[in-house]
């Protein structure tokens, strides 16, 4: 097997986030293509139609404007962007501009890596050639099953999975540069399904591994829906304790409509911090509430926050730990970030940046 059986995560030659909080520019920025999906999981959020209605999200894709809009402003950041992700909450081959704004982004020159996550459904030589031509840097490939009963069965999707691995090895083989990566859950599959996964896939791909089912996303029970106990982390590690957010103070998310996010988790739009088409991604980065939350997870009142509280991310998939430096770093934050004591963190219902004011 040519690949390497290693998780997406790369947990290698990490900055170590408490040198260098508070950061003057993001290092990872998420800008969502589409914030719909063809699937219907039940193992996320986006999969769960009447769910998405109740948070009266946008679901389409982002106009190619806002996009660029998104990546004009990260140039007025000092330093470049090390990682714009492109995904968040849907499938982002749904943009048929998705290779567009690939290249757009290649072409600014203040971004150091591009990468993305599909469903593997659109991964067509059509739709992925002008994809890699653009200069994307890394692919994940998400496989929710190795038949299409087994596809079925958990996305609610017709899939045709024989032409599926037709074309991820038309991609491998074709890829250049491009980092391909792929993993599934390993809940989807019995024992034997373990092994075919490899034999299928291993010789076409740079990492493949087996993660598990993680309750990452707030206000999504992903036990109830699924019927999986969890018991282990994502990348099978034991779980952990982390009591701050580490993700806040290193990235952020850009949504389809331009709503900005502080996390990339929040799917029910309950962590808006601003909105690029009216403001700047400097000026939303260094905002009263986007500080406000850094705040409130450096005093330790992290599981005050509605949202942050119960947050599965941080106990179950390898983040930071800046928990033992937080004194230092409270002290610090609060000496270099101007603090306006009448804004309140984020973590509910923000009327400022209400979803009926994106539509």
């Amino acid at each position: 097997m040519k690949a390497q059986v290693k998780p997406r995560i790369n947990l290698e030659g990490r900055t170590p986030l408490e040198t260098v909080i508070p950061l003057a520019t993001p290092f990872v920025v998420f800008v969502d293509p589409a914030s719909s999906c063809n699937f219907k999981c039940t193992f996320c959020p986006t999969g769960h139609r009447d769910m998405i209605a109740e948070t009266g999200r946008f679901q389409g894709v982002m106009k190619l404007d806002v996009f660029k809009k998104v990546i004009d402003d990260l140039g007025a950041f000092e330093s470049p962007i090390k990682v714009l992700r492109m995904y968040k909450d849907g499938e982002p081959f749904l943009n048929k501009r998705l290779a567009d704004m690939v290249a757009y982004a290649k072409r600014a020159k203040y971004i150091e890596y591009i990468d993305t996550t599909t469903n593997g459904t659109f991964l067509t030589p059509d739709r992925l050639g002008p994809v890699l031509e653009a200069g994307i840097d890394k692919i994940n490939i998400s496989v929710d099953g190795m038949d299409a009963e087994g596809y079925a069965r958990f996305t609610g999707f017709k899939f045709d999975f024989d032409t599926f691995v037709e074309n991820v090895r038309w991609l491998y083989a074709n890829k250049g540069a491009c980092e391909i990566v792929i993993k599934i859950p390993g809940e989807l599959i019995t024992e034997a399904q373990r092994q075919q996964f490899f034999d299928t896939f291993g010789d076409h791909c740079d990492r493949i591994f087996v993660e598990n089912f993680a309750p990452c996303w707030p206000d999504f029970d992903i036990e109830k829906h699924t019927g999986v106990k969890i018991s282990k982390g994502i990348y099978q590690q034991d779980v952990g304790d982390t009591d701050t957010c580490p993700y806040i103070f290193y990235g952020y998310s850009v949504n389809a409509d331009g709503l900005v996010s502080s996390c990339f988790l929040d799917w029910g739009r309950k962590l808006v911090i601003g909105d690029v088409r009216q403001q700047s991604m400097k000026d939303i980065w260094t905002s009263d509430l986007m500080n406000a939350l850094r705040l409130q997870h450096l005093e330790g009142r992290r599981r005050q926050n509605g949202v942050c509280g119960n947050c599965g991310q941080l106990s179950h998939c390898l983040p930071d730990n800046i928990d033992a430096y937080r004194p230092q770093l409270l002290a610090k934050f609060k000496t270099l970030v101007p603090i306006n004591p009448a804004v309140v963190a984020p973590g509910g219902e923000n009327p400022k940046f209400s979803i009926e004011a994106a539509e």
